[in-house]
Order: structure tokens, then C-alpha cells, then sequence
């Protein structure tokens, strides 16, 4: 069955790349005609976000009393994006390679959930402060719309409920279950439409609940533990921004220090709100947009958008298929 599964993935992931094969030879083109040690810089700062992502999911482990490698969690993580990006089902799919991975080592699928639902906070929370001042660039250039605040408030809001319930659950097991078993109410509602049946278990919300509350009690009292990985999803954010600069530089673009944090705001704000997976085709409209609202010709945006969705987006998509495939190899 694990097989089976791992065969599909990797169908699907070759369907998805075929049906966007024109798309990756555009890039691969526009990055010819780049500088190629500043394409090379962006590859390198993107292998770093790598290291930084398995190295953030490690600092979390330790928090809950687990243990890993950097380079297993890196590879875990490239391969979670990878399956989230062919088989997206809100970042669901994806927490399985982790949730796979702790069933087989004997550690627990509670506190590896907890563990993702942290990275996801902190990395929305670095995003936040970044976000907060690409918006003040872009109000300072009278460039603010009220998508952008929409987009942002949709951010603010998934960042609050995340914190909440997980200072829910470690506070009362019971309160955290009813509030999943008032989400899981609110899905099944709005899909009993379509597949005439419920789709997700009040029951097994319950269940989930206490188990996530027991593994939540393992956190550690001070909050210090906690700064190592928030500082890594600052890291994080730092790094998809050395791309955007090296993009820049590749093309010989001029560029100001706004002009990088206002453009990586907003691509990134609307990679996350887009309704398809990594914002594909979203973030390649809305990218050069913005670039051009903030005084880049729009020619040029165009070029540095496709450099930089080649490095973040294509790039960690050819890395996370490999990784996946080693994953997989390992465990058989």
C-alpha cells in the first residue's frame, strides 16, 4: 500500500510538471540570460532555506522531548512541500511524510502534529513582521488596495486561530475538542453538498483533541525553548528575500531595500491566501504587479518573477521529488 501510495505521488507530480512544462521552459530560458554566479547565489540561498527548515522542525523536536538529524528533517520537509504541491489538501498531505515517519520510529503522532502546527505559526508570524512592513512601504507609496488588506487580514486570522487552539489544548482537552468538533460540524456542513456524506469524524475530533492535549503538557514551561525555532523562521523569511535580491542582481535591475520587502510581502501574502497549491499561476500574476507598483519597469518585473518562482518554486519541486524517493528508499 505504502508503495502504491509513493507510485502515485510521483504520478501525479510528473502530471503536474508535464501540464507546466511550457511555463518551466520560459524560466529556464529567462535564468540563461541571467548573471549566472548571481542565479547560482539564489540556488545556494534556496539550499539554505532547506538546511533552516530541517534545522527549525529539529529545535521543535527537542522542545517535545524528540530527536533527529537536520539532514532527515531537511529532506522531510522538502519532500512535505513536494506532496503538498501534487496533492494539496490544506497542507494535510504533507504532515503525513511527518506523521509516517514518527508511526515508524515509535514516536508520537500527536506531539509530530504539534510540532508542524508550531512551524506553521512561527513561520506566519515572521511572515507577519514582514508583511507589516512591506504594507507600510506600499502605503507610504500610496500603492495599498484593499485586496492586499483583505489578503492580509486572512493571514492574521489563520495565525490567531493556529495560537488559539494550541493554548486551547494546553489548557483542557475537553474545550480543544469542542472546538474541532465545531470546525469538523462547519466543514461537513459545507460539503455535505457535494459528496452527500460527512467527511470528517466529530468523534475522532474528540479523540484527537486529548491526544494532542496530553503531548501539548510536554512543552517545556518557559518560552525561551521556543526562541531557537522563531529565530529560524526569521532565517526563513530572510533567506526567500536574498533570492529576490539576487534575482534582481542577475538581471541588473536597480532595487531598494522597499522595493525587496514590499515585493517578497506581497508575492509571498498572496502564495499563501491563493486557492491553488504554492499560488502556481497566482503569484506569477500578482508578483509583477507589484513589483511594477513599486517603481520596477514592467518588463523587468516580469523576468525577475520568473527567476525567482524558478528558484523557490521549481527548484525545491525537482529537490522534493529526489527526496522524497530517498525517504522512501530508506524505509523499505
Amino acid at each position: 500500500m505504502r508503495k502504491f501510495l509513493f507510485i502515485l505521488v510521483l504520478f501525479l507530480g510528473a502530471a503536474f510538471v508535464y501540464l507546466s512544462f511550457g511555463e518551466i521552459e520560459i524560466i529556464l530560458e529567462t535564468l540563461q540570460k541571467g548573471n549566472l554566479w548571481f542565479v547560482l547565489l539564489g540556488v545556494l540561498f534556496q539550499g539554505a532555506w532547506f538546511l533552516v527548515a530541517g534545522s527549525t522542525y529539529l529545535s521543535l523536536y527537542r522542545v517535545l522531548g524528540m530527536d533527529g538529524t537536520v539532514f532527515k528533517l531537511s529532506l522531510m520537509a522538502v519532500a512535505a512541500n513536494f506532496v503538498n504541491i501534487v496533492a494539496p489538501s490544506a497542507g494535510m498531505s504533507g504532515m503525513a511524510v511527518f506523521i509516517s515517519d514518527a508511526n515508524r520510529n515509535g514516536q508520537s503522532p500527536g506531539k509530530v502534529t504539534i510540532v508542524n502546527m508550531l512551524y506553521l505559526l512561527f513561520d506566519y508570524i515572521a511572515f507577519l513582521f514582514v508583511l507589516m512592513l512591506g504594507l507600510i512601504v506600499l502605503f507610504r507609496r500610496n500603492d495599498l488596495d484593499p485586496t492586499e488588506i483583505a489578503a492580509s487580514a486572512v493571514i492574521f486570522i489563520i495565525a490567531f486561530v493556529l495560537a488559539f487552539l494550541l493554548y486551547l489544548g494546553s489548557r483542557s482537552a475537553a474545550a480543544l475538542g469542542s472546538a474541532l468538533a465545531w470546525m469538523a460540524r462547519l466543514v461537513n456542513r459545507l460539503l455535505r453538498l457535494f459528496i452527500h456524506r460527512e467527511y470528517l469524524s466529530e468523534t475522532r475530533a474528540h479523540e484527537f483533541a486529548h491526544e494532542m492535549a496530553t503531548d501539548l503538557k510536554s512543552l517545556p514551561q518557559r518560552p525561551r525553548s521556543l526562541l531557537q525555532p522563531l529565530a529560524l523562521a526569521f532565517a526563513n523569511k530572510a533567506l526567500m528575500m536574498g533570492i529576490l535580491i539576487a534575482a534582481f542582481l542577475s538581471f541588473q535591475v536597480p532595487f531598494s531595500a522597499g522595493t525587496i520587502i514590499g515585493g517578497f510581502a506581497i508575492s509571498y501574502l498572496f502564495l499563501i491566501v491563493s486557492p491553488t497549491p504554492s499560488g502556481i499561476g497566482i503569484v506569477e500574476g500578482i508578483m509583477p504587479l507589484a513589483l511594477s507598483s513599486l517603481r520596477v519597469p514592467w518588463s523587468q518585473a516580469v523576468i525577475i518573477t520568473l527567476a525567482y518562482r524558478g528558484i523557490t518554486f521549481w527548484f525545491p519541486l525537482g529537490v522534493g521529488t529526489l527526496a522524497l524517493r530517498f525517504i522512501n528508499r530508506d524505509r523499505q
